[in-house]
């Protein structure tokens, strides 16, 4: 297989600007691990339990999907399906990178576990083969290696901070989601999506048990894609 599988948008980039760039991504996504860890542990996680998320699970958004529903008073089964689900695009995303990176088939496991948003999108910003080796590999290091050490700090440094509540740490999670999501969202459609799946994560949250308005907020796609097609066939 060639090069050719790889879209070319622009001339060759060097790898050093390949590294620069991977780098300032997964040094500035990692840096948010110490809110994950600190909420973890607010949200009455172990030490060893947060650290073994940051180090199994490594997606950020199921992570502190997973802690916000356990912190709010769901049920195990409730938080991980929550989790489970906004994890299920790392599949999709697995597809297509599948094809650019063209791993050897020893290789494609351990590459499986950084297929996240930062390595997708620095991936697919690529012109070649080569670079989007490099930028992935450069993302899902750094981010990688950062985020378990940042996750370690955050929880170590919750036991100083003492009541995580009184801080308002329990935001730290929203945000820094909001934060990664809000660039992604370039469409009127996908501005809906998002929009609606607010709506109903908000309103549902006072009648549904925790973990469960996440859920609900995941038919925002399917209403809004549907009233498109609608649209359009008039």
């Amino acid at each position: 297989m060639t090069e050719a599988v790889v879209d070319i948008r622009s001339p060759e980039k060097p790898d050093a600007a390949v590294v620069r760039d991977a780098l300032g991504v997964g040094v500035a996504v990692g840096l948010s691990g110490f809110a994950f860890g600190v909420t973890s542990a607010g949200s009455g996680l172990s030490l060893l339990q947060t650290c073994a998320l940051s180090l199994l699970v490594f997606t950020g958004a199921s992570q502190f999907a997973l802690v916000g529903a356990l912190a709010a008073g769901g049920g195990p089964l409730t938080a991980a399906a929550g989790a489970f689900f906004l994890g299920v695009r790392n599949a999709f995303y697995g597809l297509r990178l599948s094809q650019l990176l063209a791993l050897p088939r020893a290789v494609r496991p351990f590459a499986a576990q950084w297929v996240i948003d930062e390595t997708t999108a620095v991936a697919l910003a690529q012109p070649t083969r080569r670079s989007v080796r490099i930028g992935f590999t450069v993302t899902g290091l750094s981010l990688y290696v950062l985020w378990n050490l940042t996750t370690l700090a955050g929880a170590l440094g919750a036991r100083a901070i003492g009541d995580t509540d009184a801080w308002g740490l329990d935001a730290a999670g929203p945000a820094v989601f909001l934060a990664l999501l809000a660039p992604m969202l370039r469409t009127a459609t996908e501005r809906a999506v998002a929009g609606l799946a607010v709506l109903l994560g908000l309103g549902l949250l006072p009648v549904l048990p925790a973990g469960v308005p996440v859920l609900a907020a995941a038919l925002a796609a399917p209403v809004v894609l549907w009233l498109r097609g609608r649209r359009e066939q008039r």
